[in-house]
């Protein structure tokens, strides 16, 4: 039997577009709606970075002990200028040839003398004093403890040799030393200073 054309051919064309739109849907499918699992999981794992080393603060370094140029700016500086010994248990004040206001220092008292704090470079150019010594020292309260220290270690002592107002008063060092009474003597720098128990007195008295 003879097939019409004309009959058949809108019946493939009706079959390819149907079979174009299965084509089209099962491509939908597999798109956007996939396994979710199937996609790569996002990495959970912060950025790494590198450990920075905490800068240890290093300790504070102590200045170096001031120096005086003058026994006026001791006695300026000074909580307490004295004469007397040097005892094993402490100072024997023979003489105040100064004290601050409200102090309790005579004539006949007895001092604790503490040594400079540790850690000052320049305490390993200091003297000691030692018993039986007489001189004239050049003091700071401790404003914590009942105790007083030389200023700035050898520069607040002067040996004493002699008596009355003609003592000679020696500086104990040479270097860490004043160089003059009221103003400084640039040849005597470095050299120690010498004068007399009457004139540490004197400038003493000048500051009052």
């Amino acid at each position: 039997m003879a097939v019409d054309l004309r009959r058949t051919r809108p019946l493939v064309a009706t079959a390819a577009a149907v079979l174009a739109a299965a084509a089209l849907s099962a491509c939908g499918s597999g798109g956007s709606g996939g396994d979710p699992a199937a996609a790569p999981a996002p990495s959970s794992a912060a950025p790494s970075s590198a450990a920075t080393p905490t800068d240890v603060a290093a300790p504070p370094i102590k200045g170096k002990l001031r120096g005086y140029g003058t026994v006026r700016q001791l006695s300026d500086t000074a909580d307490l200028v004295v004469r007397g010994e040097v005892e094993a248990a402490g100072f024997r004040v023979d003489e105040v040839l100064r004290a601050a206001s409200g102090s309790t220092v005579r004539a006949g008292s007895r001092i604790t003398l503490a040594p400079l704090p540790a850690g000052v470079p320049d305490m390993a150019h200091m003297s000691t004093l030692e018993a039986g010594q007489v001189v004239v020292l050049y003091l700071a309260q401790d404003p914590t403890a009942p105790t007083f220290r030389t200023l700035s270690g050898d520069f607040g002592v002067f040996d004493l040799n002699g008596a009355g107002a003609e003592a000679v008063a020696t500086t104990r060092s040479q270097t860490m030393a004043v160089s003059g009474l009221n103003a400084e003597d640039p040849a005597a720098s470095g050299h120690g200073f010498r004068t007399t128990l009457g004139q540490l007195r004197a400038v003493a008295a000048q500051v009052g």
